[in-house]
């Protein structure tokens, strides 16, 4: 196979495997890391002490369940037959199974504990005593947030989203479960290379495979570089 042919078919699967991982990405930055910081503060209310601990329980599920059990009842909330897919038709907005947008929505959730983790852990170590420091002096939590917490775990949040970014880049059957296999808007490239294999293209299959193997190679180098790094200071 030439390479203008191969390309043409690998391309397409590929830009929305990065599309996929980049949203989700930048979402779960956008609306984990609050929720890690709240989750990393200490806590003497007996009843807010078991809320995060069921909401750390509920986080870590996706890593414990099967992409496909995930991916089957990720794929039964957003059937139009249930509440969440009646709501979604009513409000006129399109429905999630088998759109890129519930791609997007249940490599959130898959992807969730493995940008929560080493955010949650960067915020749990941080000292009290500037946090408090700081309410002392009349900040707010949120003003403690951005101004203190934030920009001491910035190694935290990066090394979470290059986890989540790779992650969900080998996604497959979370991804085959809500999207299925359509061409230039679900298909990405795990599901792509499995098609490959099951039409005994193996020859194509490699090619695809090896270039998301090279991928995935660099991006796990830069991250055990960073992790190495987070170590040292």
């Amino acid at each position: 196979m030439a390479f203008s042919e191969f390309m043409l078919m690998v391309w397409p699967p590929f830009w929305v495997t990065l599309k996929l991982a980049f949203l989700t990405t930048v979402l779960l930055c956008i609306f984990t890391t609050p929720l890690a910081f709240w989750l990393a503060l200490p806590c003497n209310h007996r009843f807010k002490r078991v809320l995060k601990l069921l909401l750390m329980s509920v986080v870590t599920l996706p890593i414990i369940l099967p992409p496909t059990v995930l991916g089957f009842y990720l794929l039964l909330a957003f059937s139009p037959q249930s509440l969440l897919g009646h709501w979604f038709s009513n409000a006129g907005l399109p429905q999630l199974a088998f759109s890129f947008s519930g791609l997007v929505v249940a490599s959130m959730i898959y992807s969730l504990p493995f940008f929560m983790q080493p955010v949650y852990n960067q915020f749990d170590s941080l000292p009290m005593g500037q946090l408090e420091a700081a309410l002392a002096l009349g900040a707010t939590w949120w003003q403690v947030f951005l101004t203190v917490a934030l920009p001491q775990a910035r190694s935290g949040i990066l090394l979470g989203s290059l986890v989540c970014f790779a992650h969900t880049m080998g996604e497959f059957g979370v991804v085959l479960m809500i999207g299925g296999s359509i061409e230039g808007q679900t298909k990405v490239i795990s599901i792509a290379i499995y098609e490959q294999v099951e039409a005994m293209n193996y020859a194509v299959a490699e090619q695809m495979a090896l270039m998301l193997l090279i991928f995935a190679g660099f991006i796990s180098l830069i991250i055990n570089i960073l992790s190495r790094n987070a170590k040292r200071f």
